[in-house]
Order: structure tokens, then C-alpha cells, then sequence
């Protein structure tokens, strides 16, 4: 095993830099592959998009163990900086895999693989042009995460939003059409506050590189810095709108409900992006040695997180539609994040991000589980017409008692009545939702809270933020349960069991498999929380991260023929 385990970092140190690059270039490259292809040719395009998902997760995996590996200085342990024009930084594109990117990257390639086999099953068949744009999508996402300048940020942004316009109306219909207008008009908005935003901090810096932005906005005279706070200011209105904030989220609930189970579940991603875009802009942007804009807007953000807790945890107590119950865990992860983030401690954000991870893998596996029950409940109600047969027997089959054994005075058997296995699959993939999504032990959201609290307590004298936020953390988890409780009550003792459900090997495997992957979070808690405390403390101090991005050198010229090197 040891042998392997060099001989695999022996290839990642022959394949970085340009390891990096690869999350990016495999769904563009797949895509353009598609648009090849007729529409008719459904099979292939499926085949290539959980081969494109699958070379993807194992890229993204090959990054994490690249950044987790000892520190040798250039070798594993270092951040992977990609120039992809060969041109220094801050004059040419930077694409940067450091531990929290290859996290991101990481995160999305499972959720990326698990979506592209559920897909297969049937929604893919619900309209035009899924794979390409699922493919586009995942390229946006992974670029927006490694990219190292706000340029290059706001193309990925564009490519990812312009993927998941069209992903939003797939399957047609008039809620989807409805949701979408909503959608386009809040993202469009956002996406002009944010090339203006990053057009004023170019005029006043004149740079977009992240990681040089920091370095001049310390040494920035008065007359400027007030120029560069306003950017910022319009900057984080915009990427608020993306992360699902108050009072900028009214969108996020029916568009996500109103797309399909799989496009949903890809979308648990989008938000995590903004907050992503907000951790990483300000920890270089307006770190502890930028003087005077250290830490700036940090009352504003912890606010804004404050409230997005609290208002989404009241009103995830409002509605009995699964699909809304999701939409509403997004926003309560999304408040709990932003409030960890704006709190401003290294400790705290280590659980922060354990508790990123739990929650996004949980809440898209819960909106493809929710596919399965409400078609099941609905009577096949939520059954497309293209859908095809291919059912899962061991899933879908009864059991059978034996006959003339053990019988009630009805004649009816009192022994060997068992659960259908595919109503004990979907009850008991809704409690671990549940279990996850309210972070109650011994799952692994509530090690996350229950890192963050432990931070939150650790110190002499408590200011009312932290205990501000330990009251909304166990307020929200508290009526997280209680409204999916009553969900889970509703559809599963309270309506007789008419039909037993019909699923499919492709609609089980997936979901079982991010199950699994939160499970596996809680078993090696450890070692995932070791890195997150890692990167968080590597993002309050970003000294090894400019340095990496501005010390990348250029891949010197070949000599001509003829000539002597």
C-alpha cells in the first residue's frame, strides 16, 4: 500500500501544475464533445457524462491529496498555481488550488458524479441539451472555485449562470418558467453590481489578482481607501444575492423547488459558491495586515448572516412542500455559514467548514430523495411521460410470507410481515436527511455545530455575537427537526400505503452514496477536521497563498532548432 501511495504522488508531482487545470477543461472538452452529437443519441451523452464526472471526482480527489500531503515547499503539501497564458502574476490568468479550493473542487466532483447517474434514470430524457449544459455548469462552478483573479471569477460566474438558466427550465412548465424569470432578473442584477464593483477596484488598484489586490490595498493612502471599501461594499451585494442572504433570497426557494430533482440538487452548489467568493475575497482582501480595511464590513456581514438564520429558520416552519423544506435548509446553511465567517475566528470557521461540507452533501441528496417520495405518494404524479421501465426488483418487490403460517383470526399472516425494502429505503434516507440537516448527533452536521459552539464558549469573556449565534444555532436545528417531523409524519404514517414505490438501481445508488460520503465524514472526523482547522488558518493569515500566486514562475521557452539552449 505504501508503494502505491508514493508511486501515486510520484504521478501528481509529474502531472502539477496542470492537474489543476483539469476540472475545468474535462466538462468544457465534454460538452463541446455533445454538441456533436444528435439529440437521439441520449445513451451516449449519459455514458459521457458520468465518465466526465467521474474523471472529474478523481482529479479533484488527486488535488486534495496534493494539498493535504507534507509541506516540501514546492512539492506536495504546496498550493498548485496553473499559469495558463505562461504569464507572471498579476499580468496574466492564475488558477490556484490551495486547501480550500481543492475542498470546493472535492465537494463538487461527488455531488457532480452522484447527479450524472441519478440523471440517467430518467430527467435527463425531459428536454433538450441536459448534458451539455450540466456539463458547462460544472466547469463554471470548478473554474469560479480555482481561479485566482476577480476577472476571470466573473467569466465563470457568467459560464455557470448561463448553464443553469437553461437548466432551470428543463422539463418545461409553466412553475418553472415563473421561477426562472425571478432567477435571471436577481442573478442578472447581481452580475452587473459585480463587474462594476470589480471595475472601481481596478481603477483604484489597478489590478484583479486576488492575491496582489491584497498586498496594495495595505498600502493604499486614505484618498483611495475609501474608493476600495465601496467596491467592496457593491462587491458583497452581489455575492450576497448568489449565497442566498437576506433579504436577497427571495428567489432561491421556488426556483429551486420548481427544477428538477437533479438540477436542484447541482444548485445546493450555487450558494455555497457565493459564500465561497465572500470567504475568500475578504480573508486576502481586508486581512489583519491591510492596515485600516482589516477585517472591513465585518458588523455588516455578521449581521446579514444573523438574519438570514433566523428569518429562514421560522419560516422552514411554514410550509409542508419537501421541495420548500430543502430550499429553506440552503438558506439556514447559508445564514449559519455567513455568521461563522463574519465572526471572524479561525476556530470557528474550521467547524464552519466541516459543517459546509455535511450540510451541502445532505441537502442534495435530500432533493433527490424527495423525487422518489413525492412520486411515490403522488401516484406517479411527478412521472415524466418519456420515463422509460428499468425498475430495481430488490427494491421494489414485497416481501412474501409463507402461506397457511402463523395466521390471524382475518386469515391474514401475524409473522413475517416485513417493510417493503423500497419504503425502509426512502423512511430511512429521510431520517439521516433529517438527522443531518438539524445536526443532531451522531451525524456529522453536529460535529460541525458542535465545533463551532465549542469555539464560540472558548474564550474568557463571551461577546453577545457568540451567544447570539449559539441561540440561533440550536433554534434553527430545533425547528429544522420539528418541520421535517411533521413532513416526515405526514408521509410516511398519516396516508395509507396505496402502491409500494418503484425505484430504479440509478435513483438508489446515487443517493445511497452521498449518505454514505456524510457517514463517512462523521467515521474520519478527524482527520477532515484537522483540515478544515488547517485551511481556516491559512485563510486568516493568507501569507503562504500570495505567495504562491505572485512567486509562480513562467515555463521558460524551448530553444529553436538549430540554436543552443
Amino acid at each position: 500500500m505504501s508503494d502505491l501511495l508514493r508511486w501515486l504522488d510520484t504521478l501528481l508531482e509529474a502531472t502539477m501544475p496542470h492537474l489543476v487545470a483539469v476540472p475545468i477543461l474535462v466538462p468544457i472538452l465534454t460538452a463541446a464533445l455533445m454538441l456533436l452529437l444528435r439529440e437521439q443519441q441520449r445513451r451516449t451523452k449519459a455514458a459521457l457524462t458520468v465518465a466526465s464526472g467521474l474523471i472529474g471526482l478523481l482529479a479533484a480527489l488527486a488535488l486534495l491529496r496534493w494539498v493535504n500531503a507534507p509541506d516540501t515547499g514546492t512539492g506536495p503539501g504546496s498550493i498548485g498555481v496553473y499559469l495558463p497564458g505562461n504569464w507572471r502574476a498579476p499580468f496574466g490568468i492564475v488558477l490556484v488550488a490551495d486547501r480550500l479550493s481543492s475542498m470546493m473542487v472535492a465537494l463538487t466532483g461527488v455531488i457532480a458524479f452522484a447527479v450524472s447517474i441519478y440523471s440517467t434514470s430518467r430527467w435527463d430524457r425531459a428536454g433538450v441539451h441536459f448534458h451539455p449544459l450540466l456539463q458547462l455548469q460544472l466547469a463554471g462552478l470548478n473554474g469560479a472555485f480555482l481561479t485566482g483573479d476577480l476577472f476571470n471569477l466573473f467569466v465563470f460566474f457568467e459560464v455557470m449562470l448561463a448553464a443553469s438558466y437553461g437548466l432551470l427550465l428543463h422539463g418545461s412548465g409553466r412553475l418553472r418558467v415563473h421561477a426562472s424569470l425571478h432567477y435571471i432578473a436577481i442573478n442578472l442584477a447581481a452580475s452587473s453590481l459585480f463587474l462594476v464593483g470589480a471595475a472601481l477596484l481596478y481603477g483604484v488598484t489597478g489590478t484583479l489578482n486576488m492575491a496582489d489586490l491584497g498586498m496594495r490595498i495595505a498600502k493604499l493612502g486614505d484618498a483611495d481607501r475609501g474608493l476600495v471599501h465601496a467596491a467592496a461594499a457593491i462587491l458583497a451585494t452581489a455575492f450576497f444575492a448568489k449565497a442566498g442572504a437576506w433579504p436577497l433570497n427571495f428567489w432561491l426557494v421556488p426556483a429551486y423547488s420548481a427544477a428538477v430533482s437533479p438540477v436542484s440538487a447541482v444548485f445546493a452548489l450555487l450558494t455555497k459558491l457565493g459564500i465561497y467568493t465572500v470567504l475568500r475575497l475578504w480573508t486576502v482582501l481586508f486581512a489583519p495586515d491591510t492596515g485600516e480595511s482589516a477585517q472591513f464590513g465585518q458588523p455588516v456581514l455578521l449581521a446579514v448572516g444573523l438574519s438570514t438564520l433566523f428569518i429562514s429558520a421560522l419560516r422552514i416552519t411554514g410550509t409542508q412542500r419537501l421541495s420548500h423544506l430543502a430550499g429553506y435548509s440552503v438558506l439556514i446553511s447559508a445564514g449559519t455559514l455567513l455568521t461563522a465567517i463574519g465572526l471572524g475566528r479561525p476556530d470557528v470557521w474550521a467547524g464552519a467548514l466541516y459543517y459546509l461540507l455535511s450540510s451541502t452533501l445532505a441537502i442534495s441528496a435530500f432533493f433527490l430523495l424527495i423525487d422518489m417520495i413525492e412520486r411515490w405518494r403522488n401516484a406517479g404524479a411527478s412521472v415524466a411521460p418519456h420515463e422509460a421501465a428499468g425498475d430495481a426488483p430488490f427494491l421494489s418487490e414485497d416481501l412474501k410470507p409463507m402461506k397457511n403460517v402463523n395466521l390471524d383470526d382475518d386469515q391474514k399472516p401475524v409473522y413475517g410481515r416485513a417493510m417493503p425494502a423500497g419504503i425502509a429505503f426512502l423512511g430511512l434516507g429521510f431520517v439521516i436527511c433529517t438527522l443531518l440537516l438539524a445536526g443532531l448527533p451522531p451525524l456529522s452536521s453536529f460535529v460541525g455545530k458542535f465545533a463551532m459552539l465549542s469555539a464560540l464558549l472558548d474564550t474568557p469573556r463571551i461577546p453577545p455575537a457568540n451567544w447570539s449565534f449559539l441561540a440561533l444555532l440550536l433554534l434553527s436545528g430545533f425547528l429544522t427537526l420539528v418541520a421535517l417531523s411533521r413532513a416526515g409524519i405526514r408521509y410516511f404514517w398519516t396516508r395509507p400505503v396505496s402502491s409500494m414505490p418503484v425505484l430504479r438501481a440509478l435513483e438508489v445508488v446515487p443517493v445511497a452514496a452521498l449518505l454514505a460520503v456524510s457517514v463517512a465524514l462523521t467515521i474520519e472526523a478527524g482527520p477532515v477536521m484537522n483540515h478544515t482547522s488547517d485551511t481556516a488558518h491559512r485563510l486568516f493569515v493568507p501569507d503562504a497563498y500570495r505567495q504562491a500566486v505572485m512567486g509562480a514562475r513562467q515555463v521558460p521557452n524551448p530553444p529553436r532548432k538549430g540554436t543552443s539552449p
